[in-house]
């Protein structure tokens, strides 16, 4: 396992991981992260088993934008208005992927679980926000505990280990990501977190 400092040289070092099938531990507006190439079912098998997580529990997508996102996933009036609210920021919406998208998203490794809805994260870090616009296409994103363990807030918090870390240094203690399902057209929320429930 390789530390280096969030800077362009370390940042580009770590697209060369995600390239080459690697996960990335990176900071987020939330916590410290993992990252992988989404599209690439080897390196999403690979996260899972650094993370021990369940292959039934799929994780979410990092977009790089809306106009991205909308690429991907089937858009609608509600996931616009909380889009143009929210985001970037701790809030993951989840929606169905298109089925004309550019690739197909792996949320789980699993290929017998049907994955029709994806959960959407658009960070405002700078850190994830340079990672997965400079990668090119969607990253997964998940926080980079142990599965059922507390989520890391510094490297020095990590047990995961996955092939290289972004070092931001410590984090603030924040609530994780507020998640909403909009899939069919209705507000459902499903994780009350960092964005205040009445405020959705």
């Amino acid at each position: 396992m390789k530390v280096v400092p969030s800077s362009q040289e370390g940042i580009q070092q770590a697209l060369d991981v995600l390239r080459n099938g690697g996960v990335v531990a990176h900071a987020t507006e939330t916590c410290y992260g993992l990252a992988c190439d989404l599209t690439n079912i080897d390196a999403v098998t690979k996260l899972f088993t650094i993370k021990h997580r369940p292959d039934t529990m799929p994780v979410s997508a990092l977009f790089a934008s809306i106009d991205q996102a909308k690429q991907y996933l089937e858009w609608n009036d509600l996931a616009e208005q909380l889009a143009q609210k929210y985001l970037p920021g701790p809030l993951t919406i989840i929606l169905k992927e298109r089925t004309d998208a550019p690739k197909s998203l792996l949320p789980t490794p699993s290929s017998l679980l049907p994955t029709p809805s994806i959960g959407l994260r658009i960070s405002s870090h700078p850190t994830a926000s340079a990672l997965v616009e400079a990668f090119g296409s969607p990253l997964s994103t998940t926080s980079a505990n142990l599965h059922g363990k507390e989520n890391p807030y510094s490297v020095e918090d990590l047990e995961a280990v996955p092939d290289i870390i972004l070092d931001d240094g410590p984090l603030q203690i924040r609530d994780a990501s507020t998640v909403v399902d909009v899939s069919t057209g209705m507000l459902h929320i499903l994780r009350k977190g960092d964005i205040a429930l009445e405020r959705v």
